[in-house]
């Protein structure tokens, strides 16, 4: 059975969902201001790498925990399930742009939806 990952065709995919995932991020008004002092090639490459091992492909993630990892933005930025819905529609969009099956976004989606609790802190 193949992974997600696989699904949506591995790396080269992976590699344009979060490039044009972050242009529509950066043009969102309700969402571009927590990336005001991010250096966003390096956030770029932890999204890819990160996105890689929640979709079953080799995990070369090191990054922090979510919960961890977004812990300044909750406290110190406001970030709710307000923000987080803005992420989830711009990854909709973006995988919709980018031809993936309205199968595998859900998918995408229930995986991405996961870490919901963590990303706002509410769960570890």
């Amino acid at each position: 059975m193949s992974t997600l990952y696989e699904k949506i065709g591995g790396e080269p995919a992976v590699d344009a969902a979060v490039d044009l995932f972050y242009v529509k991020v950066l043009a969102d008004d309700r969402i571009k201001h927590f990336f005001d002092n991010t250096p966003m090639e390096r956030m770029r490459s932890h999204q890819k790498k990160f996105l890689t091992m929640a979709f079953d492909g080799p995990n070369n993630y090191t990054g922090r925990g979510m919960k961890a990892a977004h812990a300044k933005l909750v406290e110190d930025y406001g970030l709710t399930d307000v923000h987080f819905d803005a992420v989830m529609e711009n990854l909709g969009a973006t995988l919709t742009e980018l031809g993936v099956p309205a199968d595998l976004i859900g998918e995408a989606a229930g995986i991405a939806e996961s870490v919901r609790e963590s990303v706002l802190g509410r769960a570890d």
